[in-house]
């Protein structure tokens, strides 16, 4: 009697434990073909990517509603990679102050610099994708991802869906090309490698210049040595100098070393552009121009002052002439010393001589 209810003690024992076992390696299997299938889809995603980026001659690939479903919500995060997106409007190409063809260039740049410095073989080649989209195409992708204003660049990491992609701040435009790989680089920790731009003139271009420099140099010597060149004229000599003190006054070299942009859009109103900037840490370009120009025209009229109105034989002229330039010269002084007030937080006072007290 005793063993047969040890026999079926153990019988009631072992089959609930062969099913728990069954039902581990099933779960086990399923997980098994359940991530070999992620992993199929995966490799099939990044191979469909290279395959549209090897037909653009930018390395850009354009997105619409669909595509973008099909590479970033119909893949499970964490995604083999990551996506930086130009969105676009071609409709607003004509408004130069948004400077969407210039940036959209700047963002082929980058992206072609990306592929040049990583053969197909790199690890990084399938890990990072530039595209761009389309405001008319993919005014859905445009809701999703909130962007009501133009330039915008979104960078969408492996483990981002559409709001916790990280967008580039307005400010870093500035620098165009520069800018954008740092970006990219910061939030991906990708390494872009040096950014290669299209030469200035093309092989052609540079021989027909050479050409045409060689036929013109015999010209040029008949009329250098006849004195009949723009070198001899005392008015270009003039135009000259004025360009060269209004190039130094208004900071143009610091503009072009430093890549600056003549204006910005309005953070608060994209509609309203912004020419001067509130702020030691930068200059705009027209911040230079409207400083440089008062400062001309205070030159011009000190020169004019010392060198052609001395020469009027009338006193009456000589005294309202000068009256009223040196009128307008102070003006000048004062809207200058006013603007770099208001820019820096850094007054300039007036003191009398301590012996007029």
């Amino acid at each position: 009697i005793a063993n047969r209810q040890l026999i079926k003690y153990s019988k009631l024992h072992t089959y609930p434990s062969l099913a728990n076992g069954a039902a581990r390696v099933l779960s086990l299997v399923v997980a098994t073909l359940t991530a070999s299938s992620s992993s199929n889809t995966n490799d099939e995603r990044v191979e469909e990517l290279l395959s549209l980026q090897s037909r653009s001659k930018s390395g850009i690939i354009r997105l619409n509603d669909q595509s973008l479903s099909r590479f970033l919500t119909s893949v499970a995060t964490p995604r083999p990679y990551s996506i930086v997106i130009f969105f676009d409007a071609a409709q607003l190409h004509d408004k130069t102050e948004l400077r969407l063809r210039e940036l959209h260039q700047e963002f082929s740049i980058v992206s072609s610099s990306f592929i040049a410095n990583h053969n197909i073989s790199h690890p990084s080649r399938s890990k990072l994708f530039f595209c761009d989209i389309e405001f008319k195409e993919s005014q859905f992708s445009f809701t999703q991802f909130g962007v009501n204003a133009l330039p915008h660049i979104r960078l969408i990491a492996p483990n981002h869906s559409f709001k916790d992609s990280q967008p580039m701040d307005q400010g870093d435009f500035s620098r165009l090309a520069e800018s954008m790989a740092e970006f990219v680089e910061s939030k991906t920790k990708i390494s872009l490698g040096p950014i290669h731009r299209p030469p200035l003139l093309s092989r052609n271009q540079l021989i027909l210049i050479v050409v045409a420099f060689l036929i013109w140099i015999p010209f040029f010597v008949k009329k250098l040595v006849s004195g009949q060149t723009l070198l001899h004229d005392p008015k270009v000599w003039l135009s000259g100098s004025v360009f060269v003190y209004f190039f130094s006054v208004s900071g143009a070299m610091h503009n072009i070393i430093r890549k600056m942009p003549m204006f910005l859009l309005d953070r608060n109103d994209p509609s309203k552009l912004v020419f001067f900037y509130q702020g030691s840490g930068m200059q705009l370009g027209a911040e230079g121009f409207a400083v440089g120009s008062l400062y001309t025209v205070v030159g011009l009229l000190l020169a004019f002052m010392s060198q052609g109105l001395v020469k009027v034989k009338n006193v009456t002229v000589q005294r309202v002439v000068m009256m009223f330039a040196l009128l307008v010269c102070f003006l000048a002084v004062k809207q200058v010393v006013f603007l770099n007030n208001w820019k820096t937080g850094y007054g300039i006072h007036g003191f009398w001589p301590s012996s007029w007290n």
